[in-house]
């Protein structure tokens, strides 16, 4: 029987419960909702620690499970803040939760830290001293790699020397890919000993194969009427633009083709352009410049429970970023029986298997995109060949074996802590 019964989980700068696709929300607030959800059927006492942006919400919300908590702290302004804004609100933030669970009386009953992104590891250290017990981090994105992406100048930014510190004392590291793990060993330095490489998961029971003309019928969608999509943060290691350029080939050389054709971007507030980035502004006037007014809609941020719909009644999932550490959409997509046309980066380059359960196209390369849309928009039989073997591929992933293979590590780590 496991030791471990309590647990708390930090996600300091974006919470679990928080409407995916706006300027923050992604894999992570779902990674960490589903591993909470999973732990607390099983009877794990769970809570969650999450930074308090908006006036109205609970200082405690138990939607997750009858074991599971999620908690907001004050720390800074009661407003949404992008994460490295938060960072010198990290000390109220850590003090307001030991505060809360001396208050709350768990202080001595968590028996382990579970803490997410390189603001959740600057608090888990401070709790990790005062409480006595082990940590494993998962960063989720790394600072240096996105910098060297995006072709950033060499600098030591906060977010850079507090990974690199957190990596130096942290019990465990969690690394969702083997790629993953070689940028941490070759970015950082950190001890290979201390990595432990976990896959996140997908909810099966939500995203699985289901009948394509209820979801069109869902969508409206017209007969004859194809749709590809983008599910993700609208910013530019997205790569959205090069989709755009891919499209605009296809309008060109097959208009036939692309004349019933629909792409859906979901991500971002498109109707509220004091919340928007440049980014949105800048793929907006990309669609008019590239004559894609009629094929492409802005949607804006979506739940789970609609993105059923959209992945099932898509002809494949859109993904050509520059930098995934996993990439959890394109996980969901495959669940539901939906091809994903993805970059080999990252964690898409160990999901998609080329011509087996989806396509891999070069970084930035619109010819080599388009291409590969167009064989999953003009060839009907590959395009299910590639959804059965997505479908399939994907069993492996469900939140009931990373559950199992999280815990297993986290006796370990505990187990060789006791022991030291």
């Amino acid at each position: 029987m496991s030791d471990i019964r309590r647990i708390a989980l930090l996600s300091v700068h974006t919470s679990p419960l928080a409407a995916l696709g706006g300027s923050k929300t992604g894999g992570m607030n779902v990674y960490v909702r589903e591993l909470t959800r999973e732990l607390a059927r099983r009877g794990f006492a769970v809570d969650v620690f999450t930074r308090n942006y908006a006036a109205d919400l609970p200082l405690v919300d138990r939607t997750l499970g009858l074991t599971a908590r999620v908690i907001h702290i004050v720390a800074g302004p009661l407003a949404p803040l992008e994460p490295d804004a938060v960072a010198p609100y990290l000390p109220e933030f850590e003090r307001n939760l030991r505060a809360f669970v001396a208050q709350d009386g768990t202080q001595s009953q968590y028996d382990f830290i579970f803490s997410h992104y390189w603001l959740s590891g600057v608090v888990a250290h401070g709790l990790r001293e005062a409480w006595g017990i082990p940590i494993a981090q998962m960063f989720h994105t790394l600072g240096r790699m996105k910098d060297r992406i995006a072709k950033q100048p060499e600098r030591r930014t906060e977010r850079d020397l507090m990974e690199a510190d957190v990596m130096s004392w942290a019990d465990c590291i969690v690394a969702a890919t083997r790629a993953e793990v070689a940028q941490i060993l070759w970015l950082y330095n950190a001890r290979r000993s201390r990595i432990e490489v976990v896959p996140p998961g997908v909810d099966l029971a939500r995203f699985h194969p289901r009948p394509a003309g209820e979801a069109r019928a869902a969508l409206g969608l017209a007969p004859g009427q194809k749709m590809l999509l983008f599910v993700g943060r609208i910013e530019p290691l997205k790569a959205v633009d090069t989709i755009f350029e891919a499209l605009a080939l296809l309008k060109h050389e097959v208009p036939d083709l692309v004349h019933c054709l629909r792409l859906n971007i979901i991500g971002g507030d498109p109707d509220d352009p004091a919340r928007e980035n440049d980014e949105m502004e800048r793929l907006k006037a990309l669609r008019i410049a590239l004559g894609l007014a009629e094929q492409v809609a802005f949607l804006g941020a979506k739940d789970q429970d609609a993105l059923v719909d959209y992945y099932t009644a898509a002809e494949a999932l859109i993904m050509p970023s520059d930098y995934e550490s996993f990439g959890m959409v394109a996980l969901e997509a495959m669940a539901s029986g939906t091809p994903v046309i993805a970059s080999e980066v990252g964690g898409l380059a160990f999901l998609v298997q080329d011509g087996v359960n989806g396509f891999h196209v070069p970084v930035r390369d619109a010819r080599a995109l388009a291409n590969a849309m167009r064989r999953i928009l003009a060839e009907p039989q590959t395009r299910a060949r590639l959804a059965a073997d997505a479908a399939g591929a994907a069993q492996a992933y469900s939140w009931v074996n990373v559950a199992d293979r999280l815990l297993a590590v986290f006796e370990r780590v505990r187990g060789a802590m006791k022991g030291a």
